[in-house]
């Protein structure tokens, strides 16, 4: 067993097919707007003005709404209608399942108490940081700025697994990674597939197609990711009284995975999207 989304377990299960889930998926993200896009849909923001609420969203810890709000860009109350007409409109994963034709509407309670049943022991709002890992507050901290990153900045529908303990990080397209040193040391490390790495491209850059971009641009904008996540980490440890120094982001190479430092231990914080994909996250912590 392992954390999974609906959609996942019903490929696993023989339920609906990839290819099914998929077309879903896609109805998904299409009725699924981002609060900039359905502000924009309101005609509350411009397009300027979402650009500008992302930018500040890259060094400040704030929801979207929020900071719109901070900026002078929308009122509390504007950012309340926005919230209830994503709320109004949102469509889950079965739901768009049943209208692509895949699922049966009257088998879909079935299947959702089988996949509540199946995911029960990973439901959980906190984070634990395993026993053993020193500062657990700070780690805490490094882990929830890295999920929220994962939304806001690289635009990723993702549900977290446990945080573990590992001697070595497993083979993945591409790692980036970031060394930082202060009052706590070790290295940010971050590992995606190629469908992923598109993925967080897209959201980077800002455009619809990222095919013919050249892999060089591509792994650049994966280190961008993890140096606006170290950035706010840097940030959020300050304001705790940890000073933290953080060097240039650099991409690793390695076929076979990447073993744990000598004098480090490596606390591993993955997630899974909602495609299946994984992205493995992880920090080297100078012993």
């Amino acid at each position: 067993m392992a954390v999974k989304f609906f959609g996942q377990f019903l490929v696993e299960k023989g339920v609906v097919s990839r290819e099914i889930l998929l077309q879903a998926i896609g109805l998904q993200e299409s009725v699924n707007l981002s609060f900039g896009a359905t502000s924009l849909a309101m005609g509350i923001l411009t397009e300027a003005d979402i650009e500008r609420v992302h930018n500040a969203q890259r060094i400040e810890d704030l929801r979207f709404g929020d900071m719109a709000v901070k900026l002078g860009l929308l009122t509390g109350d504007q950012m309340m209608q926005v919230l209830a007409r994503q709320k109004n409109t949102h469509l889950y994963i079965g739901e768009a399942l049943v209208k692509v034709g895949g699922l049966q509407a009257d088998a879909l309670p079935k299947y959702l108490d089988y996949f509540k049943a199946d995911q029960a022991q990973y439901i959980t709002d906190t984070v634990t940081i395993p026993a053993g890992i020193p500062e657990p507050k700070v780690w805490e901290m490094v882990v929830d700025l890295s999920y929220k990153m994962l939304t806001r900045v690289a635009l990723l529908v993702f549900r977290p697994e446990p945080c573990f303990v590992a001697e070595r990080l497993p083979a993945m397209d591409i790692y980036a990674a970031m060394d930082f040193t202060g009052d706590i040391s070790g290295s940010y490390l971050m590992g995606v597939t190629a469908a992923t790495r598109a993925k967080i491209a897209k959201a980077i850059l800002k455009e619809p197609n990222v095919d013919n971009e050249p892999k060089e641009v591509l792994d650049d904008t994966v280190m961008e990711f993890v140096n606006v996540v170290m950035g706010n980490i840097a940030a959020k440890a300050a304001q705790i009284g940890k000073s933290v120094e953080i060097a240039p982001p650099e991409i690793i190479d390695t076929p076979d995975g990447i073993p744990v430092p000598a004098g480090h231990k490596a606390l591993c914080f993955p997630v899974c999207l909602s495609d299946g994909d994984r992205v493995e996250l992880a920090v080297f912590i100078k012993e």
